[in-house]
């Protein structure tokens, strides 16, 4: 099989505009991002609206394409790089780019998912531990998921699922294995062409999750699971956070 990492990419940012431009270490984020997953991929290539990112890309010799500004989602901004590249791959992978340390291990695990013939989706988690505590577990930004013994996505939700009716919530993490999102996504292309024509869905809707709307409309999304935690930047603050941690862990 083959595999083609997208990035999107977009300047205009709630909480942080210019985002990808942001220099960490030396270097813009969305190169950073790039340079991480660039060579475990069969091809890689930053999807943006932005000329001033698409510019970027281009000169630190990165692949870019310019995309449409209407998209609402990362998924839509893939499915439309993937049509104007103008060649065929078996799976699509969407790479956030606001996280310039994503590991190796975190995308080879979500491409092993496709090793089944039957996935259609595929996604990661890693599982919360009894050190993260409660409060890391209840946080509402960080998606839980419920899985079936064929590691197969039932549900995301932004509340703890599931919930232990008999047991001191202060106790839940030694109970139960809960696992944490992380918002990698591959897909199969011909399935990517499919979501990307659904209707937002009511579950989606109700909790800000796009893959809900993947799930109501029947479609099955494989897990992967990793020991990484991923660090992305959504704030200033965050890019703080990043430095420190490209100082104290990795090479410029």
């Amino acid at each position: 099989m083959n595999f083609i990492g997208i990035i999107p990419a977009r300047y205009a940012s709630t909480r942080f505009p210019a985002k990808p431009l942001a220099l960490l270490g030396g270097k813009p984020v969305i190169q950073r991002v790039y340079e991480q997953v660039v060579d475990l991929l069969d091809e890689t290539v930053v999807a943006t609206d932005d000329e001033r990112i698409y510019d970027t890309v281009k000169g630190f010799g990165g692949k870019v394409v310019m995309t449409g500004t209407h998209h609402k989602s990362g998924t839509d901004r893939c499915y439309e790089a993937y049509t104007l590249m103008g060649r065929q791959f078996d799976v699509v992978v969407n790479i956030q780019g606001d996280e310039p340390f994503i590991h190796p291990q975190q995308i080879a695990a979500v491409k092993a998912c496709f090793d089944d013939e039957q996935t259609q989706i595929a996604t990661l988690v890693k599982p919360f531990t009894v050190r993260d505590g409660f409060a890391a577990l209840e946080n509402v930004n960080s998606p839980k998921v419920v899985v079936n013994n064929r590691m197969q996505a039932l549900y995301f939700s932004r509340s703890i699922i599931p919930y232990q009716r008999n047991r001191d919530r202060n106790s839940w993490l030694e109970g139960h294995t809960y696992y944490k999102h992380i918002g990698l996504y591959a897909y199969r292309s011909s399935v990517l062409r499919e979501i990307t024509a659904l209707p937002q869905s009511s579950l989606e809707m109700a909790e800000s999750l796009e893959q809900l709307r993947w799930l109501q409309n029947g479609y099955t999304i494989k897990v992967g699971v990793s020991d990484r935690e991923t660090i992305g930047i959504d704030t200033p603050a965050d890019l703080e956070a990043a430095e420190r941690f490209l100082r104290e862990n990795m090479k410029p």
